[in-house]
């Protein structure tokens, strides 16, 4: 996968918004809270999970690393990793972020 590439699936999840390209990182959001992340000196992407537990098994088992500067629920999840791995790992912290969101601001962004 490319920044590219993961530009384009989370384009695609509904009210998802690119960050200021201006900043060292690049970002993605939805309802200003930040979903995926990675920048130039990063080789993957940085992800929340449901869990610190989740994080660690992710990064036991070998699929993620640890996320620098994040907290501890997010993971960093290499390039080069799976394609449908990456994708899930995407979807799963846009559902996260998505569904922490109050759900007057849910109901907004799924009528746009």
């Amino acid at each position: 996968m490319s920044r590219d590439v993961i530009n384009q699936i989370c384009a695609a999840f509904p009210g998802a918004r690119a960050s200021d390209p201006s900043t060292e990182l690049d970002s993605w959001k939805v309802g200003d809270k930040m979903f995926a992340c990675f920048g130039d000196r990063i080789d993957g992407v940085c992800v929340k999970t449901d869990s610190v537990e989740t994080a660690q098994m992710l990064i036991d088992a070998g699929a993620a690393t640890k996320a620098p500067y994040f907290h501890k629920s997010w993971v960093l999840v290499d390039f080069a990793s799976d394609a449908d791995e990456l994708r899930h790992r995407l979807q799963t912290s846009y559902d996260l972020i998505f569904g922490s969101l109050p759900k007057t601001r849910q109901a907004a962004i799924a009528q746009s």
